[in-house]
């Protein structure tokens, strides 16, 4: 299979893994997103291409075995969005492994355990990284869940509490004796939440302590930093997050650049697209009120790095309906389309920021097909 030279020690290639009997290929995954990666943000990325697995938002075991409709809700997805992995968090071992089954009798290919959640509501209920400080707890809930269902149980982890508890590599021996079949790990602690820089030094030790699938995460961002960690890490298969709201193409990007095929850019006219696909597929599970938040969420990831991206920004935010949303998303990519500026700059300050006229972006239209 071919490779791409990412510089003159780097090359990899598109690979495949078994979690458990499932087989992800290739080996990259979409990571669990509270409030971003429900069904519509999944079957986006999916239909996008390029990806392994996907997995949901995570999910109360405390809503899932109390009968709350959210919480059930939640958990729905369609055949095309597999393989999939359904992602609960808690702490009481018995609620688990009860979600764990219901969980399998949905259909699911896969069930994780969330514990690497920062958020303070969650760990002061005892879930999510506060199981890194109580390894007895955490193993009566890996062996209870692992008990309790036929389909692989992984776990998702960080690195450790904070910097002088580090006990990923010890939680990820724990995980596998306990029968886990895969292991993830973002490469920051607890305490440091989402700041500073992911350390795959950690996932890197990790790797090479277990023998059950190692998934890195942490500041993945570019198709070539993908590439990168796997090659340097030597772990199974690379996870992404933000980077994937902010691009959803990198997962075909980085398919592409394992084949050592030239990497998918698209052009404004399919950027555009994407926005109307992503509505589409919102509006048949939500209301309207809900969707446009939504909407107004994507359109803030999605026109970072554009030209006047701020300006349009400011503009979706402000807008009350749907429909003012797509008036200024439409008002912005018609002017980038037409004359390679955004609708605000006119003048000297205009031939400034000119973008090259793309005659086939030009020939789209707003009742925008599904990409």
């Amino acid at each position: 299979m071919a490779g791409v030279v990412l510089n003159s020690s780097l090359m990899i290639s598109a690979g495949k893994l078994h979690i458990g009997n499932v087989e992800i290929s290739p080996n990259l995954v979409l990571a669990p997103m509270a409030g971003v990666t429900d069904s519509s943000f999944r079957r986006l990325i999916k239909e996008l291409d390029g990806v392994g697995l996907i997995v949901t938002e995570f999910i109360s075991v405390e809503g899932l075995t109390r009968g709350n409709l959210r919480s059930h809700r939640m958990m729905k997805f369609l055949p095309e969005e597999r393989p999939i992995s359904i992602q609960i968090f808690g702490h009481d071992p018995g609620r688990m492994a009860a979600a764990a089954e219901i969980i399998e009798e949905a259909g699911a290919d896969i069930v994780d355990i969330n514990c690497g959640c920062p958020a303070r509501k969650v760990v002061n209920g005892g879930g999510g990284s506060s199981l890194l400080k109580d390894l007895p707890q955490l193993e009566k809930v890996l062996r209870r869940v692992r008990r309790a269902v036929s389909i692989p149980v992984t776990m998702k982890i960080r690195t450790g509490w904070d910097d002088s508890t580090i006990n990923a590599v010890e939680v990820a021996r724990l995980i596998e004796d306990c029968g886990g079949c895969m292991v993830a790990i973002h490469g920051r602690t607890r305490v440091q939440g989402y700041s500073g820089r992911a350390d795959w030094n950690v996932i890197s030790e990790v790797k090479r302590a277990v023998s059950i699938p190692v998934i890195g995460s942490g500041d993945v961002t570019t198709p070539r930093e993908a590439i990168a960690r796997l090659s340097e890490t030597g772990v199974d298969a690379v996870m992404i997050g933000r980077g994937a709201i902010a691009n959803p193409w990198i997962f075909r990007q980085t398919s592409e650049l394992m084949r050592g095929d030239e990497p998918h850019e698209p052009q404004l006219a399919e950027k555009r697209r994407v926005l109307y696909r992503y509505h589409e597929l919102l509006a048949g599970e939500m209301p309207e009120r809900a969707l446009t938040g939504k909407l107004k969420q994507m359109c803030g990831y999605f026109t970072h790095g554009l030209p006047g991206g701020s300006r349009l920004r400011e503009r979706v935010f402000r807008s009350q309906t749907i429909t003012e949303i797509f008036d200024q998303v439409d008002l912005y990519f018609d002017s980038m389309i037409e004359r390679g500026v955004p609708p605000d700059l006119q003048g000297s300050a205009a031939d400034a920021l000119k973008q090259p006229r793309d005659p086939k972006c030009a020939e789209f239209t707003r009742a925008a097909p599904a990409v």
